[in-house]
This record gives structure tokens, C-alpha cells and sequence, in this order.
């Protein structure tokens, strides 16, 4: 049955026609996937465009199965002519490639009918205009912050795409999605002493992005708040995560519970399900069905439903993130997490995450710590994905007696995932921002490499 929450009758129908004819010339089955898509970016410094471009795209991909044997192909190209030989390479492919066990389209059950109201796209385009407005407001709020000696820009956009699917069990879908953005990053100081910093924000709608002038103000006060930082000595203290970062440790927990990890046996946490790896009273939330949330779906890359589920509970694992493929392999259902692109197959990937907020406000986290650091800003990717180990360049500021005290920098933080998940403590300041959001998190305990 299609499902759809715009009107893309031509585009739904050219994915069921590529995949009549991949049927007809030998395939046992078939899906389609299409992203159109348009934007508009602006960079501009000191007032001046530096940028102003508008781009269209298209794209789609083509998956045939003949048996267990798959293939896909994708093309930019949607004529009759670039279509047809589409279809006969990726049948051609399928029937020479390695066998697969697992792979396949989800059954016509599995397949879901009914859409949510998510309220994903907005329907009005931005002028050049407006943006160019925006941007000015933010770069001009940000210069004038005492102190501030220096502009990197300021950054807006827009964009639209409309997503699209179709496969031979049945199901045809599309959404559109939409992205407004602003930026601004400064510097503060001179010569050897200058730093830098920024702000972002990124909404659904335009009506809902923070006031640009207070994006730029927020900017230039974070980097003003950053001069003559000092270094400290190698120690174990508490370190206190900015929400800025530490939603990082959702990224690092969502990419730990991906089944093509858990069936390869790859991750750190491959043994821990049902067991307890956050405190108690810790729960973490996927949910793709938040309104005009920035990673909601209506439905996966396999037309399966999405739902809302708690990763975390009480502390506890209750699941993975699985595509039809890692279930498969793991003897499981999937969880309606799949997406994919034009030129690969499905993968999972987690929705709209955040962890519940804490009982404690921020003050009332850094109120109990004598001495210890709290990160504003992470450099490297140092995470060992098998063992938990984790290794990552730090700044920000150090704490004395529960008091944001002096700006620091070129230090290194290191742990392992596993104590740092079971002793993080988050505060109650949590917003939803990103599409992965937590809250201020303390965690007690972690190594700081300094001088």
C-alpha cells in the first residue's frame, strides 16, 4: 500500500516501473530508493558575501535480488534510455556476485501503512535575502563583544529533500524533510593569544531557530571566555561534559549497539544485553517520531515502522539497533532502523536520541567537586570501538572548589566507556537540539594528560 506525506505521484511511480523492469528481466525481486533535494548556503565575513550558492540534486539507486545475490546501481540520470541500461547492469551484477544469507526485502507484514504527523518539512524557502539578513545580524552581534578581534563568518542555509521508496513486496513511500541553519564563529585576543569559537543552531522550520543575534553574542562571549588558558598537570578528577559534547557519548553508546557490530563481534558491549552498563536511574530514549525533530522518520529505508524505544532503562541494555540484514544474522526482528543511500545497502542508524535529564542542576554538579574539568570542546577520534578505550584532546575550564575557575586547553582525557557509561552522572539541563542531545554529564574518576 503507498504511504506518503508529500505528493510525489510521478516519483512513486518511477520507482515501481524501475522495478517492473528489473522483474521482467530476471530479477526475483527489487526495491528503489530517490533523494531529490535543493539548497541554498551563504557565507559571509565582516559583512561581506563570500558565498551565496543554490544547488539541485537527484539521485537514485537500484537493488535487485536473484536469490540470495544482490546488486545495486544508481544513477543521476532519469531518462528512459539511462533507466533501461540501469536495470540490466544491476540484474547483470546480481547474477555473478557472492551469494548473501542474509540479505533480502522485509515480508509484505512487515511492511508498515499508516504514517505519523511528524510536521518535517516546512513548506516556505528562505529568500537569499533573509539569510544574508541573518548572517549580518549574527556576525555584527558577535564583533560587538568586547574583546572580540576577528571574524571567521557567518554561515546560513536551507534545504529540502524529499525521500522515496518502493520494493516488490508491496511497499511505496515519501516524506520531505527540511533544514534552516545559522552560524557564527569568531576570535578573540591577538597574535599567539587568539582564540576561537562559535555557535550553531539548526531547526525543521525557520520560525524555530534561536534569534540570530543571540547565536552571535553567545560566539564571541564563548571565545572571549577562552582567553590566556593555562595547562595543568596529569591527574584523576572528575571531568564535567558541556552539553555541546557530551552527546558524544550517545553517538559512541548508538554506534556500540549496531547489530552489523554485535553479528561481527566487534563491540565492547556485544555480551551486555539486558545487563546493566549506565546507573541506575539512567534511561536513554530513540524516538523518530518527535515533531519536527531533525532525525524523525515516518518510516526506515526498508519500509518497516519506526517506533519509540528506550536503548537504556533503569540503567539497563534492552536492545540493538538493527536493519533486516543484522537481524537476520543474529536470529532476531529488526527495529526499524535501516537507512541507506543510493549506492550501498541498508544500514542501521539511530533516530532522534537524548538521555533523560538528571535531578541535579549543572551548579549543582560542579558544586561538589574541589578539582576537575569541565570540556567544552573534543579533538580526535581516539575511541576503540572493541575494547571501550577512549582517548580524546580536550579544552575548556578547570574547576576549584565547585567554581568554573580558568580556561584550559591541550589536555587529553582518557578512560574506558565501560566505567565511564556505569559512573556518569547527567545534570537536569537537558534540551533538544541536535537530533542526539544529553545533558550536562558528570563523570568521576577519568585520567587528565597534561603537562
Amino acid at each position: 500500500m503507498p504511504v506518503s506525506t508529500t505528493s510525489q505521484p510521478d516519483v512513486l511511480t518511477l520507482l515501481d516501473d524501475l522495478i517492473r523492469k528489473a522483474k521482467g528481466a530476471g530479477a526475483d525481486s527489487a526495491d528503489a530508493v530517490l533523494f531529490d533535494s535543493a539548497s541554498l548556503s551563504l557565507s559571509q565575513r565582516f559583512g561581506k558575501t563570500e558565498k551565496l550558492e543554490r544547488s539541485e540534486s537527484g539521485d537514485l539507486g537500484l537493488r535487485v535480488f536473484i536469490g540470495k545475490r544482490q546488486a545495486i546501481v544508481s544513477s543521476t540520470d532519469r531518462s528512459a534510455k539511462a533507466l533501461d541500461e540501469l536495470v540490466e547492469r544491476a540484474v547483470a551484477m546480481a547474477r555473478v556476485v557472492p551469494e548473501d544469507p542474509f540479505c533480502g526485502l522485509a515480508d509484505p507484514e512487515q511492511i508498515y501503512t499508516t504514517l505519523p504527523d511528524l510536521d518535517v518539512c516546512d513548506p516556505s524557502e528562505p529568500s537569499a535575502e533573509l539569510l544574508i539578513e541573518r548572517a549580518r545580524i549574527a556576525e555584527e552581534a558577535a564583533l560587538a563583544i568586547e574583546g572580540v578581534t576577528n571574524s571567521e563568518g557567518a554561515d546560513a542555509g536551507w534545504s529540502r529533500s524529499t525521500i522515496a521508496i518502493a520494493a516488490s513486496n508491496g511497499f511505496t513511500g515519501s516524506y520531505g524533510v527540511s533544514r534552516q541553519s545559522l552560524s557564527a564563529s569568531v576570535l578573540a585576543g591577538t597574535g599567539t593569544g587568539m582564540e576561537r569559537d562559535y555557535d550553531y543552531d539548526s531547526k525543521v522550520y525557520g520560525s524555530d531557530l534561536r534569534d540570530p543575534a543571540s547565536i552571535g553574542r553567545e560566539a564571541g562571549e564563548r571565545a572571549i571566555r577562552r582567553l590566556n588558558p593555562r595547562r595543568v598537570k596529569s591527574c584523576k578528577v572528575p571531568v564535567v561534559f558541556d552539553p555541546r559534547v557530551s552527546r558524544g557519548l550517545l553517538g559512541h553508546l548508538t554506534g556500540s549497539i549496531s547489530g552489523p557490530s554485535i553479528a561481527r563481534g566487534t563491540s565492547f558491549l556485544k555480551d551486555k544485553m539486558g545487563q546493566r552498563i549506565f546507573a541506575a536511574g539512567i534511561t536513554i530514549v530513540d524516538d523518530p517520531h518527535v515533531k519536527r525533530g531533525l532525525r524523525s522518520r515516518p518510516f526506515d529505508a526498508e519500509g518497516i515502522a519506526t517506533t519509540r524505544r528506550n536503548l537504556i532503562e533503569d540503567g539497563h541494555l534492552t536492545t540493538w539497533l538493527l536493519d533486516l540484514r543484522s537481524a537476520r544474522q543474529l536470529g532476531l526482528s529488526t527495529t526499524g532502523h535501516a537507512a541507506r543511500g543510493t549506492s550501498g545497502p541498508p544500514g542501521p542508524a539511530p533516530a532522534n536520541v537524548y538521555m533523560a535529564p538528571g535531578a541535579k542542576s549543572r551548579d549543582e554538579l560542579l558544586a561538589e567537586i574541589p578539582n576537575g574539568f569541565y570540556v567544552t570542546e573534543l579533538m580526535g577520534t581516539g575511541v576503540n570501538g572493541v575494547t571501550g578505550d577512549y582517548s580524546r584532546g580536550a579544552a575548556g575550564y578547570w574547576i576549584e572548589n565547585g567554581q568554573i575557575a580558568y580556561p584550559v586547553t591541550e589536555l587529553t582525557i582518557a578512560g574506558n566507556l565501560k566505567e565511564m557509561f556505569l559512573n556518569l552522572e547527567p545534570a537536569s539541563d537537558l534540551e533538544l537540539r541536535f537530533g542526539m542531545d544529553a545533558p550536562t554529564i558528570r563523570i568521576d574518576g577519568l585520567t587528565i594528560a597534561g603537562q
